[in-house]
């Protein structure tokens, strides 16, 4: 008999496990801790006024303080959620465990980042009050009972009780969330009115933080308040009422955006607001090349440049070589059928590639634009745009006898020149959003599906793939052409510098491409999140300028890690990145169209 050892048994140790607390315990700690670092806000941090946000006062939180608060109160209502409280089950119906530990790592690593630079700019541990200390214990205690709760859903046969790492990291996966009863349509649209309300409070609060360390703090806050919030399930239930009440859904998304710049008393944040949207609308474009048809253009940014300079030289500016003044409806039309042809030429003798070569063309393509531009001064070549220096002194539209470059008084607040901007880019961002949610429902949306998926088996289906990615690719650039119109005249100028693939300050194609893969490719809300990201914390953070790129570089390499189907993914991309048993959907719902069998089986 052959005894020769099996070899194919490989030995699977698992780490060091965490010794689990009794479960009525752990959940008593993270109930006490939560209310010590909640108390603690009340408490003075520190004794002095040189650092931001007062926090020297004890009463009432201040600052930093209001981000402990905030986490403190969410992971108390999540703790409690355990105990069956009537009426706070409502709260996590998709585990009441992996919310609780993400929520108390959130007020720990707020709180502890405020006691380090605290001590950091003035001088030592020595600066911190009572205060402090009460909310860093009690942060502390939150996390240590967190990891004592049991995990929402088994982790694995060979290894029941995971290490740290493997703790933290299965509480991203949690189950889906149970089945609630059915409420009364008015309470519905009440939830999901209030949902967003939360929404535009939080993004208000956000880009009106006043110094870099609230914001940094806003950050951590909200990244780990976000996630908790999703794998507790409300997200998904709110998902499910936006889908139930689709029209009531998108007007309350309008409602609550057309809100923002009444909210904002200083004209900054508006403008802020108009560039975001600017950045989110060409994101959105780029996304049914990327996202939809499976496209991968690295010179995208050059649409938003062709439509840019389209508008520019129609503006009527004393600059524009051609000395001609189109009224807002024909720049547009001009900015947009300039990158819509631009797209076209450039499309169909490239689109026959695939790949890595197509990627390679399009970045190609970007670089010939941007040196084009600045080689039409009158010595390189023709005097078009004026080279470097661009086509300046842009004047402010005037739509129907309203200039957009005068402050107005509406509602009795008086919205300025950026808000002005702000609600026209929101028009054409709901345009935007219109056409991609259209074009993706529509059988030529089902086809671009195909085409990513397979483009051989689509063309075997007779689908005709190279018409169909050329309409991605014209479709795509006259969208970005259409922001473009608005950037020219919201910036006052354009120049070649202005569409470069990487840099420091979007939009540009690197970022682009990042807001895409970072919200989630395919949907509608994805990029948009992803851009008014990326277009925010650089903005806030101006003191790190110097290693935006690396922290960059850093954010996405984690994301691919942890999340790589994006913020917001639908089922095929969690299918498609995810194992099995790794994934927040029951095997027994059915595959999304297009995805297969051996998706979900995890190969």
């Amino acid at each position: 008999m052959d005894k020769t050892p099996d070899t194919t048994k490989v030995s699977t140790a698992p780490a060091t496990p965490i010794i689990p607390l009794p479960h009525t315990a752990a959940r008593a700690l993270v109930v006490a801790g939560s209310a010590l670092a909640l108390t603690g806000t009340f408490l003075a941090w520190t004794w002095t006024k040189e650092f931001p946000g007062n926090l020297t006062v004890t009463g009432y939180p201040g600052g930093l303080q209001v981000l402990t608060l905030v986490g403190a109160l969410l992971t108390l209502l999540f703790a409690l959620s355990g105990y069956g409280i009537r009426g706070l089950g409502w709260l996590t119906p998709g585990g009441k465990n992996s919310p609780v530990l993400l929520a108390a790592l959130g007020v720990f690593g707020t709180t502890g980042y405020a006691m380090g630079a605290i001590s950091q700019e003035l001088g030592g541990l020595v600066n911190l009050e009572p205060g402090a200390w009460v909310s860093g214990i009690g942060a502390l205690i939150a996390v240590i009972g967190a990891l004592g709760l049991p995990l929402d859903q088994p982790y694995s046969a060979d290894d029941p009780t995971p290490n740290l790492v493997g703790r933290i990291r299965h509480s991203l996966t949690a189950p889906e969330p149970s089945r609630a009863k059915d409420l009364p349509s008015w309470a519905e649209i009440l939830i999901i009115a209030a949902g967003f309300g939360i929404g535009l409070y939080v993004f208000a609060y956000g880009i009106g933080t006043e110094y870099s360390e609230l914001f940094i703090g806003f950050l951590i806050v909200t990244a780990f308040g976000f996630t908790a919030v999703t794998r507790a399930g409300l997200l998904k239930r709110l998902s499910a009422l936006t889908a139930k009440h689709r029209n009531v859904a998108m007007t309350a998304a309008f409602v609550a955006a057309i809100c923002f710049p009444f909210t904002q008393s200083n004209d900054q944040f508006a403008l802020i607001g108009a560039n975001i949207l600017i950045f989110a609308t060409v994101a959105l474009g780029l996304n049914v090349v990327v996202g939809l048809a499976g496209l991968l253009d690295l010179g995208y940014v050059a649409f938003l440049g062709v439509g840019a300079y389209a508008a520019a030289l129609v503006s009527g500016s004393p600059q524009s070589s051609i000395g001609v003044e189109f009224p807002f409806w024909a720049a547009v039309l001009t900015g947009a059928a300039a990158s819509l042809i631009f797209g076209v030429v450039i499309g169909a003798p490239t689109l026959r590639l695939r790949g890595d070569y197509l990627a390679i063309v399009t970045l190609g393509f970007g670089e010939i634009f941007r040196i084009t531009m600045n080689n039409l001064n009158g010595n390189s070549g023709p005097d078009v745009t004026n080279g470097s220096n661009g086509i300046p002194n842009i004047p402010d539209l005037e739509i129907f006898g309203f200039n957009l470059g005068l402050p107005h008084n509406v509602l009795g607040t008086e919205l300025t020149r950026s808000g002005n901007y702000y609600l026209l880019m929101l028009l054409c961002t709901a345009i935007v959003v219109l056409v991609f949610r259209r074009s993706a429902e529509s059988r030529i949306g089902r086809a671009w599906v195909a085409i990513r998926e397979d483009e051989t088996a689509a063309t075997a289906m007779g689908i005709n793939g190279f018409r169909l990615k050329l309409l991605a690719f014209a479709l795509g650039a006259a969208l970005a052409g259409l922001a473009g119109t608005v950037q020219a005249h919201v910036s006052y100028s354009v120049t070649p510098e202005q569409y470069q693939f990487a840099g420091s300050v979007p939009p540009n194609s690197a970022f682009l491409l990042a807001a895409v893969i970072l919200g989630g490719m395919g949907t509608i809300s994805g990029p948009l999140i992803g851009a008014a990201l990326l277009y925010l914390i650089p903005a806030k953070l101006q003191f790190m300028a110097e290693y935006q790129l690396l922290l960059f570089g850093v954010a996405l390499m984690l994301l691919m890690r942890f999340r790589p189907e994006g913020l917001v993914a639908d089922r095929r991309k969690q299918l498609e990145f995810h194992e099995t048993g790794q994934l927040d959907v029951p095997e027994d719902k059915p595959l999304p169209e297009g995805a297969t069998g051996v998706a979900k089986a995890g190969a």
